[in-house]
């Protein structure tokens, strides 16, 4: 176990850090081994039903894939990619809090999480073609699904720099604080998802990564659909409504 890599539980939600602020946060083999390592313990713990994804310092959240390990061959794209599409896969939602710039496989990783949070004065910068390399294509597809053609031309083919007012306005971030508030922020954002119905959050979920990725198969839509109509939080929500009171969803 790496301790580049941590990962805490707070009642239901998850939190995994890059703890390696010495190197900006870079991801070389032993910590994509130890984010897949970590996403597995999420998946298969019932109790958590967010996950925050931060980076330890104040400067880089995350400068992607450590380049001298890139070039001497101890990592591949694919097992940068095979960790994004881990995280992306995830049934519950995702909340990336960035907590400074963000460069190359770290602009993947953070669309690889259902929400971004960024701070005032960072920036972002996907430098692949700077230095000769064609970003892959999972990879490619991550920046397509998130952003469209049009903007990912501008990140990756052109590799633009955006500060976070352009990163807002452009739909990368879905909001920006202070650094000072980032935390706080983070932690209501996912406590807010946290409070609602499981089932509905995790099939909404899945049925729009489906639509995103080509169609929706109507039967799965359907079953997702009639499990959340027979579950008992639902009509725990409906009491609540009644009684004037928070729900308190179970999952079930």
């Amino acid at each position: 176990m790496t301790d580049t890599i941590l990962y805490s539980r707070s009642g239901h939600i998850g939190r995994l850090v890059l703890n390696n602020s010495e190197r900006h946060n870079s991801l070389g083999r032993e910590q994509l081994d130890g984010i897949q390592d970590r996403l597995t313990e999420v998946a298969a713990d019932n109790a958590v039903r967010v996950l925050i994804v931060s980076g330890a310092g104040t400067k880089t959240f995350c400068a992607g894939a450590s380049l001298q390990e890139l070039s001497d061959g101890q990592i591949s794209d694919d097992a940068f990619q095979k960790m994004t599409c881990q995280l992306a896969d995830l049934s519950i939602p995702t909340v990336c809090a960035m907590n400074g710039d963000v460069f190359g496989g770290g602009a993947e990783l953070a669309m690889s999480c259902d929400f971004r949070i960024g701070v005032e004065g960072s920036r972002m910068r996907v430098p692949a073609a700077a230095i000769g390399l064609c970003y892959p294509l999972a990879g490619i597809n991550h920046f397509i699904r998130c952003l469209g053609v049009r903007l990912t031309k501008r990140i990756l083919v052109a590799s633009e720099e955006f500060n976070a007012n352009a990163l807002l306005e452009i739909g990368f971030l879905d909001h920006l604080v202070s650094p000072s508030n980032l935390d706080e922020f983070a932690n209501d954002f996912a406590g807010h998802i946290a409070g609602l119905a499981p089932l509905a959050v995790q099939s909404m979920k899945r049925i729009i990564g489906l639509a995103a990725d080509g169609g929706v198969d109507p039967e799965i839509a359907l079953e997702l659909s009639r499990v959340c109509l027979e579950s008992h939080d639902l009509q725990e929500g409906f009491t609540a409504k009644r009684e004037k009171r928070s729900p308190l969803f179970t999952g079930h």
